[in-house]
């Protein structure tokens, strides 16, 4: 029997199921026959992180980037993460860290361990993000507009692969009847949901000011499913809280709620780090749901067959549009949604597509 690849899967934190939920989806899925994963967080913080430590897989406690101050014992603190990574003994080192950090993959090179990394968000603003290029073996890409902004010259070190949704957890769903009556969801409502981080590039008010400016909006109810105790957040609340916009907070099963949707929303801002590729408009079209999305990096590859569902970004009159063509035609998208998720992002092909790219770096 051939010996098992060790991965060590890099990742700040669970604080939040986002990227920390892709990581435990593939670090579960992975054939532990051929792989045996491994994952390094700085600490075991985060509401998600029993999650992850159920998966029975050992989990180091271990800074794995280095400050770059002081400079002149920055070679130091590297050498520290280098020593922890080939102590290990991995074979493979995949990052999962949002930072243009080039210390852990200057520390991979230090232990002779192959390293890659998960471009997750479209921030591409200093030289660091191409010395961590320049250092790695590859580079996974989640959109293709990363491969045209960032990786233009440089394709041979970089791979686009999508990410994936589990269709066995998220698919069809029927309404909670009780939790429409807890939201006060009558039963001629017409309901949006939208599962966000609550930050300001993610256009939240763009969604909330398009509902407001419909003439019949008190049919409308819209949900927001996240963490609501920023700044951003509680003003967002201040302003927009009433009967039709419900603020229900962060909700480790975001299912139900989707569930209750008319269309699910996306409004993030073509500006900042932007999106990668968010999953969570992909979990509401396995679902059966239908996504209004902007027009901006991986939400446009997302619903690339579907082009009347984009918006023009930070553009509320056309959200509106969008949303009142929603509420006068109720297009039936359900069939078609499900079956692009099961052919183009479904887990199992998530997961395969990277076991094959983790062999064809080291063989």
């Amino acid at each position: 029997m051939s010996k098992k690849i060790k991965i060590l899967y890099t990742i700040p934190n669970f604080d939040r199921a986002g990227s920390g939920k892709v990581v435990y989806d593939l670090v579960k899925g992975l054939d532990k026959t051929k792989f045996a994963p491994e994952i390094c967080v700085f600490h075991t913080r985060g509401a998600f992180y029993s999650e992850v430590e159920a998966l029975g897989v050992p989990i180091h406690v271990f800074k794995f980037e280095a400050t770059y101050k002081p400079i002149t014992t920055f070679v130091f603190r590297v050498f520290k993460i280098a020593r922890f990574f080939k102590t290990q003994q991995f074979d493979l080192i995949h990052s999962w860290h949002y930072t243009s950090d080039f210390s852990e993959p200057l520390a991979a090179r230090l232990a002779g361990i192959p390293y890659v990394y998960t471009k997750k968000a479209m921030g591409w603003g200093n030289k660091a993000w191409k010395i961590r290029t320049y250092l790695s073996a590859k580079v996974i890409a989640i959109n293709t507009d990363m491969m045209t902004e960032f990786f233009y010259n440089m394709k041979t070190k970089v791979v686009q692969l999508p990410l994936g949704v589990d269709t066995e957890i998220y698919k069809p769903l029927k309404a909670d009847v009780s939790l429409k009556k807890q939201l006060g969801i009558q039963e001629l409502d017409f309901v949006i949901v939208s599962v966000v981080n609550m930050v300001p590039v993610k256009g939240i008010e763009l969604l909330l000011e398009a509902v407001n400016q419909i003439s019949s909006s008190s049919s409308i109810k819209v949900l927001i499913v996240g963490h609501n105790e920023s700044d951003y957040a509680k003003g967002l609340m201040q302003k927009y809280g009433s009967h039709r916009f419900v603020f229900v907070g962060k909700q480790l099963d975001v299912k139900p709620y989707i569930a209750l949707a008319d269309v699910f929303v996306i409004p993030t801002k073509d500006e900042g780090r932007r999106e990668g590729m968010p999953v969570a408009p992909l979990e509401a079209m396995a679902m059966g749901i239908p996504v209004i999305g902007a027009n901006i990096s991986g939400i446009k590859d997302i619903l690339q067959d579907f082009p009347e569902l984009l918006f023009k970004p930070s553009h509320t009159e056309d959200l509106k549009q969008k949303i009142e063509y929603f509420m006068a035609n109720r297009p039936i998208y359900k069939n078609k949604l499900v079956a692009l998720i099961h052919e183009k992002y479904n887990l199992s092909k998530f997961i395969n597509d990277r076991e094959q790219f983790y062999k064809s770096i080291l063989k």
